[in-house]
């Protein structure tokens, strides 16, 4: 009992210390009821943020683009870049969008100021859409290595920066719409609870293969497998379908050519609205319209369609196909290039009305009778709408030649080249996104989806919008898309035939269908309804519901027939709705195919994926891998070919690559302050420094007491 009583009292005595010392502030107050398990903890510690990364891109000669610095996640505070003075620590710094250009300028020029960037994240907007002058984070003159002329300081784009060609050894995300209300929530948090000791950092899982391998070049990483070509599949089409099997009286070829791939400073953020995915659906628009004039196979020229892909990354696509044309591969059996008479491509047609008229400007690659005969074709197009809204000019003849466009790969191959490239500028871009991420659709715009309209006939889609003061795009114009649809359609129709009336019966039967147009435009251009659309279910069963649009990389061997899960979306679905637009049984097939195949040689297996049994049709569609022509794959890997000099092209290959990672992910969280968390270790200590001292104290004197009783 003696030695009860002096521990009772020193307990008592130590509480009492304790009581003198002021609570810690705990972050979680008022929180804590709500946490009822371990994911419900790590739910309130951690948010996960949305958004697009800048990924690590390499060539040749190094490497551009972001990743973390080395092998680690990167964890930095979060600071707004107003807030920006002088820096100690490396920070997270919260960029706007009209503030990224001179940001990225200021990081490349000011070294210090770079190494105290530990990472990025972009706030951007369809608000900043409508106040920014311009943000092209591409070169003045794209790729100006493969022009064919040799002005190559002509500044086709003047907005350029040129920040997305520049390396960047810190992690930069690009928030979503729901990522930046994740961060802004979660950053009013302390501003309201003015919590001083603590710090919002946000934490970067963005380590490339490249960095950790220390693979810095497309060669070095190739051979070490810590990266993966880019390119893709392309697709060809031919109206009406070619008799492969026989080489007599095939007639000469009207190429019509477009691109599917676009870029920005974000991999999976390249929606490329006007550049180029305006020209994709405008020629998805006349195919459409010409599949249905009946008589094609008694024309005098053969219609062949071209969607490339790698265009933007040194125009692989395009100088892949001129190859295989050269090496008169399986992926392009039917075609010559001796065949090929005239070309006309579909460039950016998007912005092309201008008070009530669609204006449209035709770059010619040289003068020549095939190309007057396009530039005939297009004028007696024009002139066949009543409506007389459609304005065909031709280029400013102070221009050093076309603008950046696949023809310059078909010019550099071959100076001979007929070729017209049909845009919506004439002497510099009118898109002042070009290669942005704000090349997009703008949702805040008309805040419309497409699937809502049901089943309604256009009729009363087209009162709908007019009635509620809406446009189908921001950046991009639908009727503008029509209007190019439509003069493409007839012009085609003009060459095939070799008609030059415009008052041609046939002629003024092709129209286009501007719901077909507008569907596509949703489909393509954006997240909702994008490829989970109905258009794009009817054919493929995509992997993704954003289209993204960008390149990507080429899986495994490339091949005219490859397996379907190395080809992306986008390229499966322009395979399988241009077979049914291009062949002889639309709507009428004679079989099925259960298992992807059809009997007949002649015949493609289309909607296989959509669909329990495809559909057999008489169609020449095909896919071409695109990938470097300085590229061979062998044995499972990937190899650099040296250079040949008779190939002018590939003497300035760059051979993009872009490097492997395992994931990639951001998320921000609240961290104590390494100062107050010695406070509290220096507090505690001191507790139980007096703690033990008065017990031992309280001890001694009430054992001393209760000796004298």
């Amino acid at each position: 009992m003696a030695m009860g009583l002096p521990r009772l009292v020193a307990v008592s005595l130590t509480l009492a210390l304790v009581s003198f010392f002021p609570p810690l502030p705990i972050s979680l107050a008022g929180e804590i009821a709500s946490i009822e398990s371990v994911p419900d903890l790590q739910k309130l510690m951690y948010v996960a943020v949305d958004g697009y990364p800048c990924v690590r891109l390499l060539n040749l000669s190094g490497q551009i683009g972001c990743s973390n610095p080395g092998l680690s996640k990167v964890v930095a505070p979060i600071i707004k870049l107003k807030d920006v003075k002088d820096l100690v620590l490396p920070h997270t710094v919260l960029v706007t969008a009209d503030e990224m250009e001179d940001f990225f300028t200021r990081v490349s020029n000011d070294l210090s100021f770079a190494s105290k960037i530990g990472g990025v994240l972009i706030e951007s907007g369809s608000s900043f859409q409508q106040k920014l002058k311009g943000l092209s984070p591409d070169k003045m003159f794209p790729q100006a290595q493969f022009s064919p002329y040799g002005n190559v300081d002509y500044k086709w784009n003047p907005t350029a920066s040129s920040i997305m060609w520049k390396a960047y050894n810190f992690p930069v995300y690009l928030l979503s719409e729901s990522g930046i209300s994740a961060v802004q929530t979660f950053l009013s948090k302390k501003e309201m609870k003015h919590k001083t000791y603590t710090s919002d950092v946000a934490e970067f899982n963005m380590v490339m293969e490249t960095t950790k391998a220390g693979t810095h070049n497309s060669e070095a990483c190739l051979q070490e497998g810590t990266c993966l070509p880019l390119g893709g599949y392309s697709v060809w089409s031919a109206l009406p379908p070619i008799n492969v099997s026989s080489s007599n009286n095939r007639k000469p070829i009207v190429l019509t050519v477009t691109s599917m791939d676009s870029a920005s400073f974000f991999r999976d953020k390249s929606f490329g609205a006007d550049s180029p995915i305006s020209g994709l659906v405008a020629l998805l628009g006349a195919v459409d319209a010409l599949s249905r004039v009946e008589g094609f196979s008694n024309l005098k020229k053969q219609l062949v369609f071209l969607v490339l892909t790698g265009e933007t990354w040194g125009y692989l696509g395009s100088r892949r196909f001129l190859h295989e044309l050269d090496l008169h591969s399986d992926a392009v059996t039917g075609l010559s290039d001796a065949l090929i008479e005239t070309v006309l491509e579909i460039g950016s047609v998007g912005k092309g009305l201008s008070g009530g008229i669609n204006t449209f400007i035709a770059h010619k690659t040289r003068v020549s009778s095939a190309t007057n005969m396009t530039l005939d074709a297009l004028k007696i197009a024009q002139d066949s709408f009543a409506s007389k809204n459609i304005k065909i000019l031709s280029a400013d003849k102070t221009n050093p030649g076309i603008p950046p466009s696949s023809m310059m790969a078909f010019m550099k191959k071959n100076p001979q080249t007929s070729a017209v490239v049909l845009e919506d500028f004439d002497t510099k871009f009118v898109n002042k996104f070009y290669h942005s991420h704000l090349d997009d659709l703008c949702k805040k715009c008309h805040n419309l989806s497409f699937s809502s309209f049901g089943s309604e006939t256009l009729f009363f889609k087209k009162l709908f919008l007019i009635l509620s003061g809406i446009s189908i795009a921001a950046n991009i114009n639908s009727s503008s898309v029509v209007a190019a649809a439509s003069v493409v359609a007839r012009t085609l129709y003009i060459l095939a035939s070799d008609s030059k009336d415009s008052s041609n019966s046939a002629l003024g039967s092709i129209h286009v269908n501007a719901s077909f147009v507008e569907e596509l435009l949703a489909c393509l251009l954006s997240c909702e309804p994008g490829l989970s659309c109905n258009l794009v279910k009817d054919y493929i069963s995509p992997t993704n519901t954003c289209p993204g649009n960008y390149a990507g990389v080429i899986i495994g061997e490339p091949s005219s027939k490859p397996y379907l899960g190395s080809v992306g979306d986008v390229s499966r679905f322009l395979w399988n709705i241009l077979a049914e637009k291009t062949s002889v049984q639309k709507g009428n097939t004679t079989s099925s195919c259960s298992k992807g195949t059809c009997s007949k040689t002649d015949e493609l297996c289309i909607k296989a994926e959509s669909n329990k049994e495809g559909t057999c049709v008489v169609s020449t569609t095909r896919y071409v891998p695109a990938y470097s022509t300085r590229l061979k794959y062998a044995d499972g890997a990937w190899t650099i070919l040296p250079q040949n000099t008779s190939d002018a092209m590939g003497m300035v290959d760059p051979v993009w690559t872009e490097s492997n990672w395992n994931t990639i992910g951001v998320q921000v969280y609240r961290v104590q302050h390494s100062a107050y968390d010695n406070a509290v270790l220096v507090a505690g200590i001191i507790v139980t420094t007096l703690a033990y001292i008065g017990i031992m104290v309280a001890k001694s004197f009430i054992t001393k007491a209760l000796k004298q009783d």
